[in-house]
């Protein structure tokens, strides 16, 4: 096995160098790699045509063949046809790529220089799909300030003001380091509101912020909203990497990788909830209403990554409520990317 390691680690290493030098090669070079102490592996290119041949060539079957015949002391040249070691031949099943690397197949059929035999080339997946989890809070701006600046019913409580999002993302390769992750996903805005006592109602003009005068112990009063979204980030990874490492992925990106781009959301469930208790028992109240929200939100999200952590922000753009029908407030929401 020890020598079986070593031939393929020089094959490769021949491989890498032979293509790297393959516009500067000219007949008669030679590339010697030396196995251990005592051997050497020596690969000579007489002709500069063979270089592209060679591009085509599966190692593993040709290191296979000559362990076996190093095994058995056998010193005579391999006489097998070259043409068993080209890719995806009909004539080698061990030239062809394995199932678990998830390779596209090419169309088009191209030709060897030296060979009849087509011969397909195979290129790596440019997509990707990955199954993400947004974990953070949400708050929201009004005029470019915080509610509770001018100590607003509806200021939320920082902590405890949860956002979640579940999205399904597919990561496509464009060019060099840049990629794009597109998707969709749900997602809920969870507003805490600072005074357990708010409550929300509505006629016929606009939303309601009130104090709940009722003689109760209130615990906790929010407004829930979800969305169903579409979001489109371009992403530069200094790394390259086809696939971005997650926390439950076992993928291990050392790379570091940002990006923002714009998403779209549609409102389809909102309600109000206020928990209190009533002679000792706790109650929950829940009021399902649109509370003159928005069903359409839409914004940018920005998103930066180190090795299996990403964080993202996002801002909405467009307001919470319909103009003139609530107050004026831009959610926005922030957190880590599971």
């Amino acid at each position: 096995m020890s020598m079986k390691f070593l031939l393929t680690a020089g094959l490769i290493s021949i491989f890498s160098t032979v293509l790297i030098t393959s516009s500067f090669a000219q007949p008669g070079d030679s590339v010697v790699i030396h196995v251990g102490k005592e051997s050497k592996v020596i690969f000579s290119i007489k002709d500069k045509a063979d270089l592209e041949t060679l591009k085509h060539y599966d190692f593993q079957a040709l290191m296979d063949d000559m362990v076996k015949k190093l095994e058995k002391r056998d010193t005579s040249s391999l006489t097998t046809p070259s043409q068993v070691y080209l890719k995806d031949t009909t004539q080698s099943a061990s030239a062809t790529p394995s199932t678990s690397e998830n390779w596209d197949r090419d169309k088009n059929w191209d030709r060897d220089n030296n060979h009849d035999e087509p011969v397909r080339r195979y290129y790596g997946r440019r997509t990707h799909h990955s199954f993400n989890i947004d974990v953070g809070m949400n708050n929201y701006l009004m005029n470019g300030k915080f509610p509770d600046a001018s100590n607003q019913l509806y200021t939320v409580k920082p902590w405890g003001s949860w956002y979640v999002g579940l999205n399904s993302v597919l990561r496509t390769h464009v060019t060099g380091k840049f990629f794009v992750e597109w998707g969709a996903g749900v997602s809920w805005y969870n507003f805490k509101f600072d005074n357990e006592k708010v409550q929300m109602s509505k006629d016929d003009n606009s939303v309601i912020f009130s104090e709940d005068t009722r003689d109760l112990g209130f615990k906790k009063s929010k407004l829930t909203v979800a969305y169903i979204n579409v979001s489109v980030v371009p992403m530069i990874d200094f790394g390259g990497n086809s696939r971005k490492g997650t926390l439950f992925s076992h993928s291990h990106s050392s790379s570091f990788r940002f990006g923002i781009g714009p998403y779209a959301g549609y409102r389809i469930d909102s309600y109000a909830k206020q928990m209190y208790y009533e002679n000792g028992e706790k109650t929950k109240s829940h009021d399902h209403d649109n509370f003159y929200l928005n069903n359409i939100r839409y914004g940018m999200r920005l998103q930066m990554g180190f090795r299996d952590t990403d964080i993202f922000f996002g801002y909405d753009m467009n307001e919470l409520f319909i103009s003139g029908k609530g107050p004026q407030l831009h959610a926005f929401t922030f957190g880590i990317t599971l």
